[in-house]
């Protein structure tokens, strides 16, 4: 099908504009054998606006919808678009946390960019995350000193990336029409969900995107999606279209001719250039065969796995090194079962002295063979602080080698069938941080009336108390403890009650000398952010200090300036969410 050969040059990029507007996607010594190794949217689209006044098309089941607005100047909108400066791109209000439209108009881009790549080199916690998602995602104008709005985009982008929550960058894309805006984040999305043999799903996005796309890489994706969702015309004009004003790509134009109908059989070849490229070679191929190497991408093994096409482990020689090496760092990367491999190591065979001696005898074994040796060895053992012992060489070992991530399953399997009273005390904290895999049973608040704030008077950070109560409340309480002249107020007293003198809580004056703060515990370079209402640059220096620690695990003269810092920049409720974990009493 050729049939735009006549158009000239001059409206062909009127037309594919009109077109990429129009059609879009929706989604869809002797050794021993001691081991038996026997192995035991149906989604309605709506409201399709015609060139007939008032008139309404529902379509059930249909994954594709012309957009409205195609009365527009098309003649000029290519050039709009490239042209456009968005100023505000979030996705929260201002207002929902006490931000304000210009927090980052006053800060310093040399600050910010420190500030970017210092938190770039954290596994930030939950609750630093919080608050980063909250800075980065408020509608905000750009800082503009001494940093570019492009910076500006790739710090949010990154973070995003890094952060890894789909439906968040989803929910961002599609409400901001920003998949010119932020590539990275729609490729990065639609490479996910087809990682995962997700096809429906990387391609329902390009649906709620409602304008042309200017990536080479999604304009391909997307007419991919056209095609696998039967929309062959569309794809086949738009094909034309981009072929007439130059696109080429050999692999990519074989591929979408079989798929069109045009070839008989498509090229055998199989690109690992992109997650899509990959696809194609598999799905133009009903012989498909791909075995992976080390250096096969990621995104690739997640699809060799998701699609059950990676390779059976009960087919591999135990002298095939390199075949194992490569399992292992699947393993690793958790696009491999850690069972399987665990369970391929019990078909290593070792002499009864090698097991016996197995943690001065591993030494002297090639990597995966001492690993075997050590984990069978570590099976037979029934004694508690062998089995640690044992256990603990075997993680040192892979972790050595990189591999921390492939005996993490089996290592809690291990750690489960021993007593917590029956752990050495030089090996508590390997047993608790590897059980517990930093994960923490959810506690409950237990109020404790003999101290300021472990009290219910906390329940006012969770809207519980009127202002003229709490004020009441507040000052009988501290009535008590200037009586009580055992009464030592603590840190977190301090901080409790500085909090709510932020909110404009009024504290009798008689009360001011029960404890003293002195200037010295703010850091300077926060409190001058503060000054100045660098709100942003504060906001990512309090993510920076939080890092990779929950907030309760932070000291308490920590946690006084953090908390002191979101009190001058009344940011209200983020501050709320952190004290309510930091200071009452759980269990």
């Amino acid at each position: 099908m050729r049939i735009l050969k006549w158009l000239s040059k001059k409206y062909l990029s009127i037309i594919i504009v009109f077109l990429l507007s129009s059609f879009y996607t929706l989604a869809e010594d002797k050794p021993i054998d001691i081991w038996n190794i026997e192995k035991n949217s149906n989604e309605t689209k709506s409201l399709t606006t015609s060139s007939t006044e008032n008139s309404e098309i529902k379509e059930e089941n249909n994954i594709y919808n012309l957009q409205a607005d195609n009365k527009k100047e098309i003649v000029q909108l290519d050039k709009q678009l490239t042209s456009k400066e968005i100023k505000i791109v979030g996705l929260y209000d201002p207002a929902d946390y006490g931000l304000s439209i210009d927090m980052w108009s006053n800060s310093d881009g040399l600050t910010l960019k420190k500030l970017f790549k210092n938190i770039n080199d954290y596994d930030l916690s939950s609750d630093a995350s919080e608050i980063l998602n909250i800075a980065l995602l408020t509608n905000t104008y750009y800082p503009s000193k001494s940093i570019t709005e492009k910076e500006f985009l790739n710090f949010k982008s990154n973070w995003l990336i890094k952060d890894s929550n789909l439906e968040l960058i989803e929910e961002f894309l599609i409400k901001n029409q920003a998949s010119n805006l932020h590539p990275e984040l729609m490729i990065y999305i639609v490479d996910e969900y087809l990682s995962r043999s997700d096809v429906k799903k990387s391609c329902e996005i390009f649906s709620k995107i409602k304008q042309p796309l200017e990536n080479e890489y999604l304009s391909k994706f997307n007419l991919y999606c056209l095609i696998n969702y039967g929309k062959n015309e569309e794809a086949q004009l738009i094909f034309d279209l981009k072929k007439e004003l130059g696109f080429k790509d050999d692999y990519f134009e074989n591929k979408i001719n079989y798929l069109f109908g045009y070839l008989e059989e498509a090229s055998e070849d199989i690109s690992e250039n992109s997650i899509l490229d990959f696809h194609l070679a598999h799905r133009t191929n009903p012989e498909f065969k791909f075995e992976p190497k080390n250096d096969t991408p990621k995104l690739i093994w997640k699809y060799l796995s998701a699609s059950n096409l990676l390779f059976n482990i009960n087919d591999i020689e135990i002298t095939d090194v390199e075949k194992i090496s490569t399992i292992e760092k699947a393993v690793h990367d958790k696009n491999y079962s850690e069972e399987e491999l665990f369970e391929f190591y019990k078909k290593f065979q070792f002499t009864l002295n090698q097991l016996l001696n197995a943690k001065q005898s591993y030494k002297s074994l090639p990597s995966i063979e001492a690993k075997a040796l050590v984990y069978q060895r570590a099976l037979l053992s029934e004694e508690p602080k062998s089995k640690l012992e044992l256990i603990k060489i075997l993680k040192d070992i892979f972790i050595s080698e990189g591999l921390s991530n492939a005996f993490d399953l089996e290592l809690k399997k291990f750690l489960k069938t021993i007593n917590p009273e029956d752990v050495p005390s030089n090996f508590t904290t390997f047993y608790s941080e590897n059980l517990e895999g930093g994960t923490l049973n959810k506690k409950r608040i237990k109020y404790n009336n003999k101290v300021l704030h472990q009290s219910k008077l906390v329940n006012y950070f969770n809207g519980d108390y009127a202002k003229s109560k709490i004020e009441e409340d507040l000052n009988k309480y501290l009535k008590k403890i200037k009586k009580n002249k055992k009464y030592v107020v603590s840190k977190k007293d301090i901080i409790f009650i500085e909090a709510l003198k932020s909110d404009g809580i009024k504290i009798s004056k008689k009360y001011n000398d029960l404890y003293k703060i002195s200037a010295t515990e703010m850091p300077a370079d926060i409190q001058s952010m503060i000054d100045n209402r660098e709100v942003g640059a504060a906001l990512l220096r309090v993510i920076e200090v939080i890092g990779s620690e929950r907030i309760e695990d932070i000291d308490d003269d920590t946690v006084y300036f953090i908390i002191n810092t979101l009190n001058q920049l009344n940011v209200d409720l983020i501050r709320n969410k952190l004290l309510l974990k930091v200071l009452p009493l759980k269990v």
